[in-house]
């Protein structure tokens, strides 16, 4: 079972390196009908912006499209809350990389509708059992 270190996180630290890692989450997350619609290098981002230095770090948006289009049919706001953000990135122990999973009952449960919390739990199934494979 993936460790959960905050109210809002799912995650596993690996013995892979960050493009490893990124590699296979993006197979499980598709085997389970999930896309990566953005894609953020943070590492890039800061070094560009900050000229500062920073670990390998990524954030991509999985979204499962039958279940985006359900929460959006019961509430048309609910983009606001997608897609659900998958971060990758290089452990503290040299290497070792963390892919952790935003939760989406806890996402969700911001909408405080509790009609989609059977969806987000469904959600939350499935990001679950990508990151146990990775």
């Amino acid at each position: 079972m993936p460790e959960t270190r905050a109210p809002y996180a799912i995650k596993r630290t690996l013995d892979l390196d960050v493009d490893e890692a990124e590699r296979r989450i993006r197979e499980e997350l598709a085997e389970e009908g999930f896309g990566i619609l953005t894609e953020i290098d943070v590492r890039q981002t800061l070094k560009k912006k900050l000229d500062e230095e920073f670990r390998p770090y990524r954030i991509l948006g999985a979204c499962n499209p039958p279940f985006a289009h359900q929460a959006l049919e019961a509430e048309t706001d609910i983009g606001l809350l997608l897609p659900c953000n998958v971060i990758v990135y290089e452990g503290d122990e040299e290497g070792t990389a963390v892919v952790a999973v935003i939760d989406p009952v806890t996402q969700l449960g911001v909408a405080e509708r509790d009609d989609l919390a059977p969806l987000a739990e469904q959600v939350r199934d499935r990001m679950v059992r990508a990151l146990e494979r990775v």
